[in-house]
């Protein structure tokens, strides 16, 4: 018998690779580290973005800042109203804090003169008369006045209402009554005499209002927390904006504030804000929309149907068939085109393959029939040995015929499934032939086995199966009578098993060494390489056993 053996592949290396020696100038391009110069961090993250959220990016950065200086420019424009505004109020509230303060002024200072005056001489009849002459012209819309004693009797005028006394040093006390009027009190310089003038909101009203009112306001004359309202605005509303104005009458601490609407906050005015940014939004929405139902969502079921593909089917991309973008329907039609080229391709695989198993399975039945024709010989020319040891040596060679035979036929039988070959029939079936074909002198041989259904390819089987004939033949040789045991059990690693054949015949002997030395000890070490692991024998408890690749158990 010659083994053939195979080189042992690196290691490392998967099943089927084959290396291809080349010298050093050649090397592969994916050997080669690519370099990214310009990849960063954020290069990196914008990259690992969707295709949508990467056009949502690039719209906003080319629409948003043209949506800001929209926006700009409409509150610039808002802005310059209001300025006009501001400047027309500051013109309107001067003039009327001027009118306001020209006409107290005046009055306060004829008051003053008529109170100083009373205050020498009670009767000064003249005096009087010059006060009654400067608030006749305003007692028509309700101003009116008096000067009275300290206790109360009043010398010139009529009764006013009261308010606190003024100071001493002469200057004019003011007082604002809601919804009524204003007071002014003027205290004569010996403090005996105390005048005061009552000025109706109509009054002061009329005289706050400016010589041109091209535009309405509202004023309200202020003192702390008192406030006297002389004109409104109507049709304010919660949108409207107010300018407002304080400015100093003159007397005491009254002020005079005036407002204006500003430019209005409308709807054509919030419209304008937001249609900008509304016009962003949309043209990136729309977009995004448009990018991902016609190309990336089509892309997306083309990808799935693509992975789902398995050879011989035929990719069919109805969805993608129906949507209007051209380019995807075309990508989706070469796919199409590709897979059944695919398809008619494994057909012509399938038919081969078809072919070829039926060519094996002649092969091996061929294969077969001649090794029973050739054991069927040895057996005829056994028959005519002219002594026993020639019988015995015909007997020694139909084992192992039979044993190549045995490996045949079960193979054929495993070609259909092509699962592997099942140690456990495979060396029932040796044993069987072994003890059938054993000499007369050692007919009663006991062979136990304790097998696990391990399934192996046929190189292996052809090996273990010689194996278990060559240690068969070298325990019968060695102690005839000796019985064996044959079990194959699991390895440390699963996809590995154990052969392990124990008898007393394989404990160390000079017979077993002069046996190994002349005519086994060469064959089993070759089939050992074969199986590309070492036959360990253990001399002391007489066992042989190796390690083999296995395919799995049955």
């Amino acid at each position: 018998m010659t083994a053939s053996t195979t080189p042992a592949a690196p290691e490392g290396a998967s099943p089927g690779m084959i290396r291809v020696a080349s010298d050093e100038s050649y090397s592969r391009a994916s050997d080669i580290p690519v370099s990214e110069p310009y990849d960063t961090p954020l290069t990196s993250a914008v990259a690992r973005l969707p295709t949508g959220a990467k056009l949502f990016l690039i719209l906003s950065g080319a629409l948003l800042p043209l949506a800001l200086i929209a926006m700009i420019a409409t509150l610039q424009t808002n802005r310059v109203a209001d300025s006009e505004a501001r400047a027309r109020l500051r013109v309107a509230a001067t003039e009327s804090a001027r009118s306001i303060g020209i006409e107290l002024v005046g009055d306060a200072t004829a008051l003053r003169a008529a109170v100083n005056a009373l205050a020498i001489d009670a009767d000064d009849a003249p005096s009087c008369a010059r006060a009654q002459g400067v608030f006749a012209e305003q007692s028509v819309l309700g101003t009116h006045f008096s000067i009275t004693r300290a206790d109360g009797t009043i010398l010139c005028g009529h009764s006013v209402p009261t308010m606190t006394a003024p100071p001493i040093d002469g200057s004019v006390a003011a007082q604002i009554l809601p919804e009524d009027g204003l007071l002014l009190a003027i205290r004569s310089t010996d403090g005996t005499t105390i005048g005061r003038v009552f000025f109706p909101r109509p009054f002061i009203s009329q005289i706050a209002t400016p010589t041109s009112r091209a535009f309405p306001f509202a004023s309200e004359l202020v003192d702390g927390d008192k406030v006297l309202t002389l004109s409104t605005i109507e049709g304010v509303g919660a949108l409207d904006r107010m300018e407002t104005m304080r400015t100093a009458i003159g007397i005491s601490s009254l002020q005079l504030r005036t407002s204006i609407r500003s430019a209005p906050i409308t709807y054509s005015l919030i419209i304008a804000l937001l249609l900008p940014v509304m016009m962003w939004a949309a043209a990136a929405g729309i977009g995004w929309f448009v990018v991902d139902r016609l190309l990336i969502r089509p892309l997306r079921r083309l990808r799935a149907e693509v992975a789902a593909y398995k050879p011989g089917e035929i990719i069919d991309p109805v969805q993608v068939r129906t949507l209007p973008a051209q380019e995807i329907r075309e990508l989706g039609d070469t796919f199409r085109s590709i897979s059944e080229t695919v398809a008619r391709h494994e057909e012509g695989l399938a038919a081969a393959v078809v072919s070829q198993t039926k060519l094996t399975r002649e092969v091996h039945h061929r294969v077969k029939n001649n090794l029973q024709v050739i054991a069927s010989l040895i057996n005829f020319h056994a028959r005519g040995a002219p002594s026993i040891d020639a019988t015995n040596a015909y007997a020694s060679i139909q084992r192992r015929v039979d044993a190549l035979a045995v490996v045949h036929r079960n193979h054929f039988a495993e070609l259909e499934e092509n699962r592997g070959l099942n140690l456990r029939a495979v060396i029932s079936e040796l044993a069987s032939n072994i003890r059938a074909s054993a000499a007369d002198g050692i007919g009663r041989i006991v062979i136990a086995l304790d097998i696990d259904p391990y399934l192996v390819n046929q190189d292996v089987a052809v090996a273990i199966a010689f194996l278990v004939t060559e240690t068969i033949e070298l325990a019968m040789s060695s102690d005839p009578s000796a019985q064996i045991r044959v079990a194959v059990k699991t390895d440390t690693d699963d996809k590995r098993a154990v052969l392990r054949v124990v008898s007393r015949a394989f404990v160390e002997s000079d017979t077993l060494t002069a046996l190994l030395a002349s005519r086994y000890g060469r064959v089993m070490e070759g089939l050992s390489r074969q199986l590309r692991s070492p036959l360990h024998h253990d001399p002391m408890i007489g066992a042989y056993e190796i390690s083999f690749a296995a395919l799995g158990r049955d």
